[in-house]
């Protein structure tokens, strides 16, 4: 059995399908699960709003989210391990610390709060760009979340810095008994202008199917089990990855860690993923 999964839940539709997924995804990797709800009671120390709300009913609420969701997980996956934590912290803080022991946490794309409505939610992003562990943001359709399509889709940067990305992806691929189509993604804007030199595109097409080759070796060594489609592509990898997403269960991309330990850093691949994916986004850092 591996490390623990956390998810994190806040009430939302966002969280419960997050949740949904995260029970599916215990059982596959055979480990427990952990549900965490994060509230902040101590802003109601030292006053009594209006409508009369005291900390320990503020306190009974936060349990209360926390014990629904641990029951809708056990209804779902009765043989698995269900435990519950509620923390009178910031939600995306008390994720990223509870990340420094868990394998993977997983979040909802958007929460309750103020900014529901945004693209991604205030805890979800936070989250992605700071956690210790590979977080997976759960977006798209229920025929993408469902994981009934049979592909997971892998954003390949270079290959100095592909290898957690890929080892997570050809390793999902094998516990769900799907396909990894493996994208490199690669630009030559000079390409668009007349009488561009056919060897010189022939050049970079064989350069990103090498950068695939050496990206992908030690994943496809661990499991070779996994079929693995290594594709180059003309294009934006942000454009790319997206438009795939359509078609896949999991887009998973790696993120990169700054030495002074602040976190993971999204660029705009990263960016956009969590933006605009049609599917689950595992973001994993760099080893």
């Amino acid at each position: 059995m591996e490390g623990l999964l956390i998810v994190g839940v806040d009430g939302s539709e966002s969280s419960l399908r997050a949740l949904d997924w995260a029970v599916d995804e215990a059982e596959r990797r055979g480990t427990g699960l952990r549900v965490v709800h994060a509230s902040r009671w101590e802003r109601y120390e030292g006053h009594q709003p209006s409508f009369d709300v005291n900390r320990r009913s503020v306190e009974q609420y936060a349990e209360h989210i926390a014990a629904q969701a641990a029951e809708r997980a056990r209804q779902r996956a009765p043989r698995s391990t269900i435990t519950t934590h509620v923390v009178p912290q910031d939600p995306a803080a008390a994720l990223i610390e509870a990340s420094r022991e868990a394998s993977a946490v997983v979040v909802g794309s958007r929460g309750r709060g103020t900014f529901a409505g945004l693209l991604l939610g205030s805890v979800s992003l936070p989250v992605a760009a700071h956690a210790e562990t590979p977080v997976i943001v759960v977006r798209g359709d229920d025929k993408n979340v469902n994981g009934g399509l049979g592909r997971i889709t892998l954003g390949v940067g270079p290959p100095e810095r592909a290898a957690a990305a890929a080892e997570f992806a050809l390793r999902e691929a094998e516990l769900r008994g799907c396909d990894v189509l493996a994208l490199r993604a690669w630009r030559c804007p000079a390409h668009e202008l007349p009488d561009y030199p056919t060897a010189d595109f022939a050049n970079h097409v064989v350069h990103a199917e090498n950068e695939l080759t050496a990206a992908l070796h030690d994943a496809r060594k661990a499991h070779p089990a996994v079929t693995v489609h290594a594709t180059p592509h003309e294009g934006r990898a942000r454009d790319v990855l997206v438009e795939s997403s359509a078609l896949s269960d999991l887009l998973v991309v790696g993120a990169r860690r700054r030495g002074s330990g602040l976190g993971l850093q999204l660029g705009p691949v990263g960016h956009a993923a969590l933006h605009h994916s049609a599917c689950p986004v595992a973001m994993v850092p760099h080893i």
